[in-house]
């Protein structure tokens, strides 16, 4: 059973949750997803949802039945709860600030203490509430923490938080120089930013991944042993029963065709955009499109055993295994929480012994808590994201995951699809200039007035042409007008009487349309053509150093030729969704990093279970979701800007780390010493998170180096 869980707030919460659903009777596993919050359990008994309820309402989670609707609710609520608390503590900081630069100047010239104690009152006025109400994420996840006995990042930054904002009320009291409600508002505003950011890529992913339910029909036309038709819920279809499909349904059910015949859309499945006629005898799959005609089918498999409910399965399974990187950064947060508090606790006590008064000692100890904060660690890696998104957007390449720069900048493997990836998505007339302009333009006409994906693509060789007033369109055969008594038909061979003209006639990667006017005879050539600037970027790609694999759902008849043309010997032809999982498996089991490019239905899965991907803008929507990287227009050159991009972001992401560890070196000893109030702990903190945002502002050129 699939569970939607509320209160998710960093990667923290991935082992406590497994862990404690785990830890209940006739628990198998316990998988969440860290981008969708939906948590899969899978019981070795009865199933028992009330206890996984129970058990996660006992250590602070809040579950429901998953749905697509209540998931998308619970991450909306998050996302503008987020927001929210980061105006309020940006807004705060800004007026704080305001008074603090004025009791700054008036230490050192001649303010009264009236005056500064009057202005310290008006930012505690300003202050509390605002960290009240902005530090709500972080107060909660660190109580969640500690009732289930745990250490996360929350704990240290709540701590800081309030000792700082206490230890500035006392001093407040006490008409003190100094108080320190600016340093508590600053850490809460960088450290939401970049939670903001994070919860922002996340929530993308996951609003588009939702519609791939809509490929799904909700209802079937059921035939009863009489030919009699009766509209059932999809859900109502067992294996063995007829179901009738019309042009411009979408199929329910997997099916095998008993009667009929159709041009059937089944990108779903191949990644094919070329429609398929399909007879009695072949097969259809659910999701798939009936462009024209009518087909009996006989189910073989229905509701949750269909292909496109597998496609979900690995689609979901795909995306949870990503989740090793956050576990990762988890297991450091783990270490740094108790380490920062130790710190502050031996300050503390250190000092206490050598005769320190417990004021000092609180104040060295809320200035070692204030200076660890993980301000410059928290934005190291999404100011670099931010930035190096907005060049890579100008190079036409936008980014779906936050983690993808790191995760590109390591691959030395690119597995290619072919259909609507190497080549253009859309097919094209490829044999205009061998047509007489008067048959051209009559085509074009003729196709105009059809929706067929063939019509399409010769009504864009004649832009502009105007349908005639008066046509036919016959199912599953074309259409048909009269021009000054004379016949014209545009659509199959049969319907044309032109198959004398396809004797002989081999082109595994094109479809004929044929075209009659009167006696004239013509056959009109639709095929896929390569991006215009496939083989150059392939080029590049080659002496980046990359291996170059195509792996398509296509007929391997129609993969060679494009193989070829690219110079690419390592490709596979007919493949289906888990054939492709497969092959990344095989090449990662080889010690090979993969960038998978793709942008059918039918590579989502793939997408998800590759290392990195990346997908054209044109894609299926749930393609473009799962996808890490979204690239725009016909070209193929943002594929090799975004790696070359993302050397360098990964550099400035270390480069950024590296300046948060020295900071840290160089900070925590003169504050452990005594030598930084909170207030100058602040700024420091500040400053660090200032420097790394600068360094990340380097990324803005990495799209023009990379020549794209």
């Amino acid at each position: 059973m699939d569970f939607a869980v509320e209160g998710i707030d960093c990667a923290a919460c991935i082992d406590e949750i497994e862990d404690a659903v785990e830890a209940l009777p006739g628990i198998a596993s316990a998988r969440l997803n860290y981008t969708s919050h939906r948590l899969a359990v899978v019981w070795r008994s009865a199933a028992d949802p009330a206890a996984v309820f129970a058990g996660l309402s006992r250590i602070g989670y809040k579950a429901y039945p998953f749905g697509t609707d209540k998931a998308e609710e619970i991450e909306r609520n998050v996302s503008r709860h987020l927001l929210r608390c980061l105006a309020v503590a940006g807004f705060a900081a800004m007026n704080i600030m305001l008074l603090s630069v004025s009791v700054w100047s008036g230490n050192v010239t001649d303010i009264d203490p009236e005056t500064r104690d009057l202005f310290h009152w008006l930012s505690a006025l300003i202050a509390l509430p605002a960290c009240a109400y902005a530090g709500q994420p972080f107060f909660q996840s660190a109580l969640r923490a500690l009732r289930n006995r745990t250490l996360n990042m929350d704990v240290p930054i709540t701590l800081g938080v309030m000792l700082a904002l206490g230890v500035s009320v006392y001093e407040t009291l006490h008409s003190a120089e100094h108080a320190y409600f600016d340093s508590a508002v600053m850490l809460l505003f960088f450290l939401l930013t970049g939670r903001y950011l994070d919860h922002a890529m996340r929530r993308k992913t996951r609003i588009e991944a939702s519609n791939l339910a809509a490929l799904k029909a909700e209802t079937a036309n059921r035939l009863d042993e009489a030919g009699g038709v009766t509209l059932v819920p999809a859900a109502a279809v067992r294996p063995g029963d007829r179901v009738l499909v019309r042009a411009g349904e979408r199929v329910p059910v997997d099916g095998i065709v008993v009667s009929g015949r159709a041009a059937v859309d089944e990108s779903l499945v191949t990644g094919e955009t070329l429609p398929r006629d399909v007879v009695a005898g072949g097969t259809v799959h659910a999701g798939a499109l009936i462009h024209d005609g009518v087909l009996q089918l006989r189910t073989t498999a229905a509701g949750e055993d269909t292909f496109l409910v597998e496609v979900e399965r690995l689609l979901e399974r795909a995306a949870t295994a990503r989740s090793g990187y956050v576990r990762l950064a988890d297991r450091a947060a783990r270490l740094y929480a108790p380490m920062v508090h130790t710190t502050a606790l031996l300050s503390l006590v250190g000092w206490l012994a050598v005769g320190a008064s417990l004021h000092q000692a609180v104040l060295i100890a809320v200035a070692v808590l204030i200076i660890t904060c993980p301000c410059a660690l928290a934005l190291a890696v999404p100011a670099v994201q931010v930035v190096a998104s907005g060049a890579l957007m100008r190079a036409g390449v936008l980014l779906n995951a936050g983690d993808a720069f790191e995760r590109l900048a390591d691959i030395d493997t690119i597995v290619f699809d072919k259909t609507g990836t190497l080549t253009a998505p859309e097919p094209h007339l490829a044999n205009a200039d061998q047509l007489s302009p008067d048959l051209l333009a009559i085509a074009g006409r003729l196709a105009a007035g059809s929706t067929h994906p063939l019509a399409r693509a010769v009504a864009a060789a004649v832009p502009g042409a105007a349908p005639y007033p008066e046509m036919r369109e016959v199912a599953g055969a074309g259409v048909e007008a009269q021009l000054d008594g004379v016949t014209a038909r545009l659509g199959s061979a049969e319907f044309c009487d032109c198959g004398a003209l396809l004797t002989g006639i081999e082109a595994a990667d094109a479809s004929f349309v044929a075209l009659c006017v009167g006696e004239q005879r013509a056959l009109l050539m639709i095929r896929q053509t390569l991006r215009p600037d496939a083989a150059e970027v392939i080029g590049r790609l080659r002496a980046m150093g990359k291996s170059l694999v195509i792996v398509s759902g296509d007929r391997p008849v129609a993969v060679a030729p494009v193989a070829a043309a690219l110079g690419i010997e390592e490709w596979q032809g007919a493949a289906t969704p888990a054939d492709k999982i497969a092959t990344l498996e095989r090449l990662k089991a080889r010690g090979r990093r993969v960038l998978m490019v793709g942008d059918g239905i039918n590579d989502a899965p793939s997408l998800a279970a590759a290392q990195v991907s990346m997908s054209p803008i044109a894609a299926a929507d749930v393609t473009r979701a799962q996808a890490d990287l979204v690239f725009l227009g016909e070209k193929l050159a943002p594929v090799a800007a975004a790696i070359a991009v993302s050397a360098k972001a990964r550099r400035l992401m270390r480069e950024n780390l590296i300046i948060a560890v020295i900071y840290n070196l160089f900070a925590v000893p003169l504050a452990i010493a005594g030598f930084v109030t909170p207030l100058v702990a602040a700024a420091a903190m500040s400053g660090s998170s200032v420097i790394v945002t600068l360094n990340a502002l380097r990324a803005r050129g990495a799209a023009k180096e990379a020549g794209s």
